[in-house]
Parts: C-alpha cells; structure tokens; sequence
C-alpha cells in the first residue's frame, strides 16, 4: 500500500460508518466520511481521492446518482458499493452506474480492505510486492523463504500468513478481530485465544534477542523494526 493514501466513505449507518473508517484509518489509510450523499458529493468533487466507498441507501441523494455525477467528472477514481441489496439486478444496476466493484451486508472488514487495495492498484498500475523486509526481517513470498539476520526461519502456514500480515502493517496496529478475519477466516469470539496461541508461537521462532511483536494492551500487536 502507498503511504499517505485517502479514502472517502459515504455512509449514514453510524455503526458501519465507525466500523469501516477506524478499520481503514488502523490500516494507515487517511480517512473522510459523509453521512448523506450530498456531502459525499461535494467532498469527492472538492478533493481528490484514492478511492471511495459508497453505499446506495443515503439520504439526500441515493448512492446511485452520487456514483452516476462523480463519473462525469471522474472517470478513474475507484468506487467500491457497499449495499445491503444482495440481488444480481441490484449488483449489476450498481456496476452500470459506475461502481468498479460490489460488497454486500454484512461483510468482513479483511475482505473490504482487500477489493479496496485491489481496485487502487488497478487504478495506479502498482505492482504486487514479491518481497517483504523490515530490519534485519525478510520474507519471499515466490518462494516462501523466511530470514532473519541471514539465519532461515521455519514457519508453519498459519504463522506465515501472520507474518505477512504484520509485514504488510508494519508500524501500524492490527486488532484481534482483523487478524481473525484475515488469517482464520471468522469473526471475533471474546472467549478464542487462538490469535494469543498464534503469536506466542510466532514470537518464540522470530523475537530471539530482540523482539519484533509486540503488544498493545486493549488493541492488539504491531511489528516494529527491532
């Protein structure tokens, strides 16, 4: 993901609309949010965007039309539909507007992140890293090769995948729920301690003298060069 990058979310669920804007700010993106489609309008015709997301249910001005304005004007800004309606004629009315994809309700923030940073690097032409480094840390994800200081490091696939994803957030806080979503494929149950397991697993082949993982009490872990 490019540093720096901003994206605007018009929703008027006060739920969701939390949910997704902390979820995207924790993930390093800068993030705007209209509660109406008027004011998501004016924001994407006042300041520029890496991407918006936008559901079709607004107040004001539905989410349709706000797609159908933004795209006489913008042909390239990527828009992701967030929609309640899950029909086919609804997805496909939602695309024909100008959508360049389609989430439906409810929906795992893992997978909103993913069809965001998708849809940016289609519209930025950026190129899928095949390495991941951090300090002394590297990882090869062709060959699924794990170094530290030189010294190879064996990981089991659930570890490799965490790996990844703290690699990917490097600096920045990753919640339970978000590492449960992404490396287990489920929602957040207050009674698992599977993710404490993992990382304790994870730590004790990558923190040997100098610790990477570290934990943030009452939010998560970040890795941070050691």
């Amino acid at each position: 993901m490019l540093d720096f990058m901003r994206i605007l979310v018009v929703e008027d669920d006060k739920k969701i609309a939390s949910f997704v804007v902390n979820g995207l700010k924790q993930s390093g993106y800068a993030v705007d949010h209209a509660a109406d489609g008027e004011a998501g309008l004016v924001r994407a015709q006042t300041c520029s965007y890496d991407a918006v997301v936008v559901d079709l249910m607004l107040p004001r001005l539905d989410g349709l039309s706000l797609i159908q304005q933004l795209r006489a004007k913008d042909r390239n800004m990527p828009v992701l539909i967030l929609s309640a309606k899950a029909s086919v004629d609804d997805r496909v009315r939602g695309l024909q507007a100008g959508g360049d994809d389609y989430l439906t309700k409810p929906f795992a923030f893992s997978e909103l992140l993913a069809r965001i940073q998708a849809l940016i690097r289609r519209a930025t032409h950026a190129p899928e890293p095949t390495r991941l480094a951090v300090g002394d840390l590297t990882m090869d994800l062709l060959t699924r090769e794990v170094r530290r200081g030189g010294e190879t490091i064996e990981l089991q696939p659930r570890e490799f995948a965490l790996l990844e994803y703290l690699l990917r957030h490097v600096n920045r806080p990753v919640t339970k729920t978000m590492i449960l979503e992404h490396i287990f494929d489920y929602s957040f149950d207050p009674q698992t301690n599977v993710v404490d397991v993992l990382v304790h697993r994870l730590r004790a082949k990558l923190d040997k003298g100098k610790a990477m993982i570290q934990t943030l009490r009452g939010v998560g872990y970040v890795l941070r060069p050691a």
